[in-house]
């Protein structure tokens, strides 16, 4: 189906099996269920997680998915980049949606954002199948880092022997009986691999988290949607904290401070109103 024909098909019509809501019946559908009845005493992570995956997760794994969120991605420091959006915005005096929208769509960064995650997860699946199949971990691993030059969830340029994150997502997962999955087992031998041969890469929270959303039974993809508000606890603080400072007085820098190596500069800036 083609042109015309697919516009045609859904003209007025959209098929869908995730949901609906219904005023005049007095019902609004989640993937085949009755909010108002079904889904009344579900947790909004949990309906979130049904909504991607179609599964009503236990209890234990709500507070596992939701404590990951708590001890390592939360972190309302305006330093930090997606952070740094959404203070921009409160010193401008934008939205709160626009400050927050904004930064969620900075959280999908190559080196430290939800594309990583996504790379982290999925490589874990694909060793673990080959693995199933037979294959050699080390081997893995070394053709892994031959390939591209790394392994996501693995390194880290501050305190690259350390992530102080691990432990307590660890203690949490420890009290809850997930501490010892086949992925989590999986990541920490990589660890080993990684650390006693050249390379010298430790596991960060990235590897770890992966793991443990593996272990949940989450696909790459389910995985990757999963994480997409994760980092809302600690955006929207920078923003509020910002609207309390001096419009535009977010890490201003002046111009003395810019060590310029450049080609000469033609332009002579009017300096009339005083060096800053």
């Amino acid at each position: 189906m083609t042109g015309n024909k697919v516009l045609l098909e859904f003209e007025d019509h959209w098929p869908t099996k995730m949901g609906a809501w219904l005023p005049q019946e007095g019902k609004v559908i989640y993937r085949g269920k009755e909010i108002f009845r079904d889904l009344k005493d579900i947790s909004w992570l949990g309906l979130l997680l049904y909504g991607i995956t179609g599964r009503i997760f236990e209890e234990k794994s709500l507070k596992l998915l939701e404590g990951m969120w708590v001890l390592a991605i939360s972190y309302p420091d305006p330093r930090l980049w997606a952070n740094g959006i959404a203070a921009l915005a409160g010193t401008v005096r934008s939205t709160g949606i626009q400050g927050v929208g904004t930064a969620i769509v900075a959280c999908e960064g190559v080196q430290v954002g939800h594309r990583v995650n996504l790379w982290a997860i999925d490589f874990l699946l694909r060793t673990k199948k080959k693995l199933d199949g037979g294959a050699n971990l080390k081997e893995l691993v070394q053709a892994e880092m031959k390939k591209h030059r790394g392994i996501p969830g693995y390194g880290r340029p501050i305190n690259p022997q350390k992530d102080e994150r691990i432990g307590p997502v660890m203690e949490l997962a420890s009290s809850l009986g997930f501490a010892d999955g086949d992925y989590v087992k999986l990541a920490f031998q990589i660890e080993q691999i990684l650390i006693k041969g050249r390379w010298r890469k430790y596991m960060n929270i990235t590897g770890l988290a992966a793991a443990l959303g593996a272990d949940q039974g989450l696909s790459s993809r389910e995985y990757y949607y999963y994480v997409v508000p994760s980092f809302t606890a600690g955006i929207l603080p920078c923003y509020i904290d910002a609207l309390d400072k001096p419009e535009g007085s977010f890490f201003p820098l002046r111009c003395s401070r810019v060590q310029y190596e450049g080609p000469v500069l033609r332009r002579k800036w009017d300096n009339a109103q005083g060096s800053v």
